[in-house]
């Protein structure tokens, strides 16, 4: 019987090995670095590439690495009792267009799901949500804006007793969706791609860089 085969290595195309390439992505996300900053570092260190490599390093693996890190820590959230979810929506600009964008981001800060649509209407909102649910399982709390959408569609989810709605309640999402607000653009980052980028800067603690 045929051994079944390894998953190609996202690496394989790449002379440096994953764990530089990791380091080097981390390095630019997490700190207040340039490009060449983080080229000039790692020159520092032994390591010779340039900048350029770090930006191509940093579009390709930016998404993964984003998913990894959000993916380990979903795992380590479900077992917590008392975890809550805050959803909201914004008007945003994505590659020259207006459209919605809904989130998902837990007590803590962190963002679970981004999605974007044209409208924000029921379908949009239960679209968004069933999305959400079904990746990163079921809160005990789900915290909203006064927005319909989102009692409509709970009501078709049958999930309408978790639903908390308060002038304040929302202001964790609220927050982190300050980075948008003062750069409405998806830098580096074009389409689906731009909002998994973005999602490897909250959870690394660092805004979206100017360019």
């Amino acid at each position: 019987m045929p051994r079944p085969r390894k998953p190609a290595s996202p690496f394989r195309y790449f002379n440096s090995s994953p764990e530089v390439i990791r380091l080097v992505v981390l390095m630019y996300v997490r700190f207040p670095l340039s490009l060449r900053n983080v080229e000039d570092l790692l020159f520092e260190r032994g390591i010779d590439i340039c900048h350029e490599t770090v930006r191509t390093w940093w579009n390709t693996f930016g998404p993964m690495f984003a998913g990894d890190i959000r993916r380990q820590r979903v795992s380590r959230m479900r077992g917590f009792r008392h975890w809550r979810w805050h959803l909201d929506e914004m008007y945003v600009k994505l590659n020259g267009e207006m459209v919605y964008l809904w989130r998902a981001v837990d007590h803590e800060g962190e963002i679970l799901e981004s999605f974007v649509t044209t409208s924000r209407d029921k379908q949009a909102a239960l679209t968004f949500m069933k999305k959400a649910l079904k990746r990163h399982g079921s809160p005990e709390t789900i915290i909203t804006d006064g927005l319909r959408s989102y009692g409509a569609a709970m009501d078709e989810l049958g999930s309408r007793e978790k639903q908390e709605i308060g002038r304040w309640a929302n202001d964790r999402v609220e927050n982190s969706h300050l980075p948008f607000r003062r750069r409405v653009i998806f830098p580096r980052f074009g389409g689906h791609a731009g909002l998994a980028g973005h999602a490897l800067f909250g959870l690394l603690g660092r805004e979206i860089p100017e360019g």
